[in-house]
């Protein structure tokens, strides 16, 4: 069998980041700012002309989006008129191919029927809610603004609204038990969601609780523990009928996230919004883009440059084998191997790859290479063993 010699970019999908909170969760790291006024033409001005600049950029300007994505931050937050612009500008730029998705993530507590309806109205077709949990003591514990009864509220009224909903739990709380873990997963399979992701708690640098860490508040659960959360989730979803399509997510079939499939094939995307980041090949490059972090300071950007960028570099073929190896492994399929794949050329490297075939958490066959379940539970190990 033939080797492929390059990624086929068939997707493009658009990245909108929104960076305002109501609060600032404890565990989060993203680029998240306290809710202000906001002045609803200007930011309306600076996305629209974000998307301009990039859909000029483009040599193939025929592509439509498969993908549309609000995320956050807390978007659910944003003006309509300001998703509403982004929306328009979309389908007048790129247009949207015909099963696109468009999604925007929300807190439980956001809005109203009449809201979603009217996010509905302007092409939202699936919602993805931060639920967290459906325990009121560790909603606390991770700092939402919500309580186990107003979660199944919105899940309620997404259901009754959105083509697809998707929601997030949290495992690993110091507190947490795998009989309440257990509880929780259950509780979701019989809401009948159509997708769930699923994430481990972890304690990153600069937070609220790196901070509580350190002075002994608290400590992380044993790694041990830890993947026995992680495989009771597995246990109980599959067993549910869900397909483990990445390391965190789970869906029921035609219900996989598909911009985020964009990310994880390694295909194109452009972001836009302040700390944003794009990949997208232009000229035969593939370009790692960077938008300035700061809302004042990309709203600037916008006003005198035309875009947000702030640092945009030219990735070379083995950063992109590096970055193409540590998101497509995440999938359930894998990836396919190159011919410029250095494992092709590199004897030694080849050994380490066969090495962990032998051992159990890969697979190579037909030029494809996956990570059995095993492996994908020890990914962050597996990547540095193959020099990635």
């Amino acid at each position: 069998m033939s080797v492929p010699s390059a990624v086929t970019a068939l997707g493009l999908g658009v990245y909108v980041h929104w960076p305002f909170c109501q609060r600032i969760c404890p565990y989060c790291d993203f680029n998240v700012y306290k809710d202000r006024a906001i002045d609803t033409q200007q930011w309306c001005s600076a996305l629209r002309a974000e998307l301009e600049f990039w859909h000029k950029r483009q040599e193939k300007t025929d592509r439509k989006l498969t993908s549309l994505y609000f995320g956050g931050g807390t978007p659910s937050l944003a003006p309509l008129a300001v998703i509403a612009e982004v929306i328009e500008q979309c389908h007048a730029l790129w247009g949207f191919q015909r099963d696109a998705e468009i999604t925007l993530e929300a807190n439980p507590t956001d809005f109203s029927k009449s809201q979603m309806q009217a996010l509905k109205a302007l092409g939202v077709n699936r919602l993805s809610l931060g639920v967290q949990s459906f325990r009121d003591d560790h909603l606390e514990f991770l700092g939402r603004d919500h309580d186990s009864a107003s979660a199944l509220h919105a899940i309620d009224m997404a259901q009754n609204t959105f083509e697809t909903i998707t929601f997030d739990l949290i495992y690993g709380l110091p507190q947490q038990t795998l009989v309440q873990w257990r509880e929780d997963l259950e509780r979701a399979i019989a809401l009948k969601t159509h997708h769930l992701s699923m994430y481990q708690l972890t304690i990153e640098q600069g937070t609220a609780f790196s901070f509580a860490a350190k002075r002994g508040d608290w400590q992380m659960q044993d790694e041990n523990v830890l993947a026995a959360f992680y495989e009771m989730a597995i246990e109980q979803m599959v067993g549910a009928g869900y397909g483990h399509y990445e390391i965190s997510n789970f869906a029921k079939h035609g219900h996989k996230a598909q911009h985020n499939l964009l990310y994880w094939h390694y295909q194109d995307y452009i972001g836009i919004g302040p700390g944003a980041h794009g990949r997208l090949r232009l000229k035969d490059e593939r370009l790692a883009t960077l938008n300035y972090l700061k809302p004042a300071d990309y709203l600037n950007a916008c006003q005198k440059n035309g875009h947000g960028v702030e640092s945009e570099e030219t990735l070379n073929l083995f950063e992109q084998m590096q970055e193409r190896f540590a998101l497509g492994l995440r999938l359930e399929d894998g990836i396919d191997l190159l011919e410029d794949d250095y494992f092709f050329t590199d004897e030694a490297r080849k050994k380490y790859l066969d090495n962990l075939c032998g051992d159990g958490l890969l697979i190579w066959e037909n030029n494809r290479l996956r990570a059995t379940g095993r492996g994908r539970a020890l990914l962050d190990s597996i990547l540095p063993a193959l020099g990635l």
